[in-house]
């Protein structure tokens, strides 16, 4: 179980505000977090191959290959604004 102190440091090392209450649910939250990992740790793994995954892995993507795109009028009847020969779109960066 962690203790108060322990949270604090943690919540300080962070640079996270908490207030005592926040402190005290945090505690009780690491403190099973904790304890996860303490019964992960009793579990016999002498004689198990280290793994980065649980199954083998494969690919289950297609090939890329090239295909001829669709033609510049049908993007621009589909897009709710165009300025030809673009496509009109909404600014994302403030100015």
């Amino acid at each position: 179980m962690l203790t108060s102190d322990d949270v604090r440091r943690v919540a300080r090392l962070t640079r996270i505000a908490l207030s005592d209450t926040e402190l005290t649910v945090l505690q009780d939250q690491l403190s099973k977090v904790l304890g996860h990992f303490q019964s992960l740790q009793m579990i016999d793994t002498e004689g198990t191959e280290p793994t980065g995954h649980a199954s083998e892995g494969r690919t289950v993507m297609r090939d890329d290959l090239s295909a001829p795109s669709l033609a510049r009028s049908d993007v621009l009847k589909n897009a709710p604004e165009s300025d030809e020969p673009m496509v009109r779109v909404r600014p994302v960066l403030g100015s």
